[in-house]
């Protein structure tokens, strides 16, 4: 049985409401305000708030924000008053599926309550359906549905249980991270600790201690023995990132722990066996670093035994809207929000775009556009400048060396139409007033533009 928790100030209300919703097959709690609502939530668990707009103590306003920061699931239907209909209407500006203005039919409750249960079932069903999407395309923690990460998948899966090392290579953001804890996470170390260490954020005098450890009194700050990052690792997986930051000096000493398998804490007088699988990851060509003299020949072969190279976001655009939609799934459960996706003219713009920092540019950028959207969808005007103004029409046809006038005033009026209706959501009306035109001459435009979709 669906449930429903009435919420009304009106004894008579909840009394006639509970019978009539009875009748249909509900289930029904009651309660007299906000307060008594919220105390209820968590026992009953509904699945519909019907509640009034207007109570003591706690209105349906603030009842409605409360359950939002709880992130209820419940579908909450307002009840007005005929002179509370512009409270009703911030209601559902603030997340109400809808309202129903008193005095009300009993059809017209249990007709609301339908439409309510059959747009839950169809968004249970979308849920479900991204789910099967997400999960085909995720290996581990990482999504993608390109063919290119396919081949990496394939290719972690295939070396996972072996302990040679592995260097990861591919620009800053693009997930070498996330593609070394898929390899310890399929391996038979996924049990013992994967420890990752970035080479280049350390500075060089504190590096080696964090690697190998120390004895007390090693140097001055060294007042008792610590473990290294080696040692936490024992039986698992060490992850060297940016591994070409690494100093000479201490190139020498990660290799003899490769070739011998043991490390010497500072200070100390004999060595440690260590079991550790060792993965790197670098964001530079370490084959011209090599030939600079700023990386160890042998220790790059010793490093580069099963290579994997990952391609920046902007060779792989179909894990692009994989991406997008997991992000702002994550952020809805992580900031509260409630965005349902990324409008057409958005994605567009998300898709052409280059992404100089990869996936991380990627998340950032939604996550801002979810913070700073009006509405449930992210909007064209929400993303960053760089993003909107990267593949700008204007800008391309002015560089294109065009000196038409005719041609390039189409152009403008055009772009700025489409901006305009993004901005007002279709709304042509207000479109027109924002273009400082007549509705006659923007519907005139439209027509000749083909922007009838808009």
């Amino acid at each position: 049985m669906r449930r429903v928790l009435v919420v009304d100030d009106e004894e008579n209300i909840r009394v006639v409401l509970k019978a009539l919703l009875r009748r249909h097959g509900y289930e029904v709690e009651t309660a007299s305000n906000g307060e008594e609502a919220l105390a209820l939530v968590d026992s009953f668990g509904p699945d519909f708030v019907l509640t009034d707009v207007r109570m003591p103590k706690m209105g349906g306003l603030d009842l409605l924000s409360t359950l939002r920061a709880k992130q209820s699931d419940a579908t909450v239907i307002v009840m007005s008053a005929y002179g509370n209909v512009e409270a009703a209407l911030e209601a559902i500006k603030a997340g109400a599926y809808d309202y129903v203005q008193k005095p009300f039919k009993n059809e017209e409750i249990v007709l609301i309550l339908r439409k309510a249960e059959e747009r839950e079932a169809l968004r249970r069903e979308n849920r479900a359906l991204r789910e099967e999407i997400r999960k085909e395309n995720k290996y581990e923690d990482l999504l993608a549905k390109s063919q290119s990460m396919q081949d990496i998948f394939r290719t972690v899966t295939k070396i996972a249980d072996y302990k040679t090392t592995v260097l990861i290579s591919g620009e800053s953001g693009v997930g070498k991270e996330l593609v070394a804890r898929a390899i310890h996470a399929r391996s038979l170390r996924g049990a013992k600790r994967f420890v990752a260490v970035n080479c280049g954020a350390i500075p060089e005098t504190l590096l080696e201690s964090e690697l190998f450890g120390h004895k007390k009194g090693a140097f001055t700050d060294a007042t008792a023995d610590r473990r290294g990052l080696f040692e936490e690792a024992d039986g698992g997986t060490l992850f060297l990132d940016e591994v070409g930051e690494l100093p000479l000096a201490l190139q020498v000493k990660l290799l003899r722990v490769l070739q011998d398998e043991t490390i010497r804490r500072l200070g100390d007088a004999r060595d440690v066996k260590v079991d550790v699988r060792i993965v790197a990851a670098t964001h530079r060509d370490l084959g011209a670093e090599v030939k600079a003299g700023r990386f160890r020949e042998d220790l790059y072969y010793r490093l580069n035994v099963l290579p994997i190279v990952v391609p920046p976001l902007r060779d792989r655009r179909d894990d692009i809207p994989v991406l997008m939609d997991h992000f702002v799934a994550r952020n809805n459960a992580r900031l509260g929000t409630r965005i349902r996706g990324v409008e057409p003219e958005a994605r567009r713009l998300l898709l052409e775009y280059a992404w100089p920092g990869n996936v991380r540019e990627l998340e950032n950028s939604i996550e801002r556009a979810m913070v700073l959207a009006e509405s449930e969808m992210i909007t064209a005007h929400e993303l960053p400048e760089r993003i909107r103004e990267a593949r700008d029409p204007i800008k391309m046809q002015l560089a294109s060396g065009e000196l038409s006038i005719k041609k390039t005033t189409r152009l403008i009026e055009e772009v700025l139409i489409r901006r305009a209706l993004q901005k007002t959501r279709g709304n042509r009306t207000r479109a027109a007033q924002v273009l400082e035109i007549s509705h006659r001459a923007l519907l005139y435009k439209i027509k000749e533009f083909g922007l009838t979709d808009l």
